[in-house]
């Protein structure tokens, strides 16, 4: 068994048993730790595979950005996890139906899966020959060259997505105080200070 082999193995068993205890964790402070364990181990596959700079944007935006984000808000959240336990373990007969159907689903798929005989040829036209340029290069060729509606496309619809959820879960509140930048900007400094005389042996 060789390197490659070996850390294949370790990687995607990492990764399996992280995924795995993401779901199956009662703390969510662990939940989201295993999470960014399995996001580590296939930044790790990728590497294995040639693909480093998508195991570096594996880790910089995953690992560095939203996991921590995950951590954050799950520690200063003061949620009553039992009681959303409670409320879950009423729908537990649903989710095993729908899991059941699942497995029943890619059972069906596995069951006929059949290799085409040109699907070999077909994926190798996609990229280009990597003896000839790097990965890096050869990935922002297909993203940026031959796929590049496509790409704008995927990122209007993700910023649609974003401008929605602003939308949706923008509420003004008058009983809330905020901040009045305009207001700071545009304010009188003769106004904003008070000279107090204050005599010895008196405070404020």
């Amino acid at each position: 068994m060789t390197v490659a082999v070996f850390s294949f193995y370790v990687f995607a068993i990492t990764t399996v048993a992280a995924g795995l205890f993401v779901v199956v964790s009662r703390n969510p402070v662990h939940s989201v730790l295993w999470l960014i364990l399995a996001f580590l181990s296939s930044a790790g596959l990728f590497v294995l595979l040639g693909a480093e700079f998508v195991a570096m944007l594996l880790v910089i935006v995953y690992v560095g950005a939203v996991a921590v984000l995950f951590l954050f808000v799950v520690m200063m959240l003061d949620v009553d996890f039992a009681e959303l336990k409670a409320e879950m373990a009423r729908y537990v007969p649903l989710a095993l139906l729908i899991g059941v159907v699942l497995l029943m689903q890619l059972g069906i798929v596995l069951g006929n899966w059949s290799f085409a005989d040109q699907a070999e040829g077909l994926r190798g036209a996609i990229t280009p020959d990597l003896n000839e340029t790097h990965n890096t290069a050869a990935l922002g060729r297909l993203i940026y060259d031959d796929y590049i509606y496509l790409f704008q496309a995927a990122g209007l619809i993700l910023l649609v997505a974003m401008i929605g959820a602003i939308v949706l879960t923008l509420r003004h509140r008058p009983d809330v105080k905020r901040q009045n930048v305009i207001a700071q900007m545009h304010r009188d400094p003769a106004k904003a200070m008070e000279l107090k005389d204050v005599k010895p042996g008196q405070g404020l």
